[in-house]
């Protein structure tokens, strides 16, 4: 696995926006890069590994909506905060759908900013270490000879009830409520910080009661 070093890339048309979040972030001592658009971002987007993306709702020819359905299409898995001055919980919602990982609303506190930041870097680090075992065990698979693959074949069907192996592929969505039925609190959720809103993705998707008895 890569020992790549962390780096927060921070998408905002506004240059004093980019300036505040560099220094805020940089005082932090983490590695921070900035771009005035999506575009720019996405031309060096297959490049990036560690960090994560920090990026504004309402910018010029890609918004930060449409950016994060680029990214889920183009697979990258890097987490993302959204940011943005006109917020609400319709939207929040729609980013999380995509896969933002947290929601703030400008103007944000700089340890709430630190710790969106240092909880998706730690997300990230999570994510990557998962992806390095799941690739460790499919090339074991792939190896495995005629004989050997009968051997785990029959074991598999000597217990129905058996989990996934790491790296086998699996319905990620069955014995789970529609993402909708998990968010009918939500606007009655009122999560927002000192200053400015803040809607994180556990916030969406938290399973109900219910569901957590199924799934302990």
């Amino acid at each position: 696995m890569s020992s790549e070093k962390p780096i927060v890339h921070v998408i905002d048309d506004d240059e004093a926006v980019r300036e505040v979040l560099a220094f805020q972030l940089g005082s932090a001592g983490i590695d921070v890069k900035t771009y005035d658009s999506a575009a720019g971002f996405l031309k060096i987007v297959s490049t990036v590994r560690a960090g994560c993306i920090i990026t504004d709702v309402r910018m010029p020819d890609i918004s930060g909506i449409n950016l994060l359905r680029r990214l889920r299409d183009l697979h990258i898995t890097v987490p993302v905060i959204v940011i943005t001055a006109h917020g609400d919980i319709p939207l929040a919602v729609e980013a999380m759908r995509i896969g933002a990982v947290d929601f703030l609303e400008k103007p944000f506190a700089d340890e709430v900013l630190l710790g969106s930041v240092r909880s998706a870097l730690d997300r990230g680090d999570r994510d990557r270490k998962r992806e390095a075992e799941r690739s460790s065990i499919q090339s074991r698979l792939a190896g495995l000879s005629n004989r050997e693959r009968d051997v785990l074949d029959g074991l598999r069907n000597q217990r129905p009830n058996h989990r996934e192996l790491p790296g086998q592929p699996h319905d990620e969505d069955a014995g789970h409520e529609p993402l909708r039925s998990r968010t009918h609190g939500l606007d009655r959720r009122d999560s927002r910080s000192e200053r400015g809103c803040r809607v994180r993705r556990d916030d969406v998707a938290r399973p109900s009661p219910a569901e957590a008895r199924r799934h302990p």
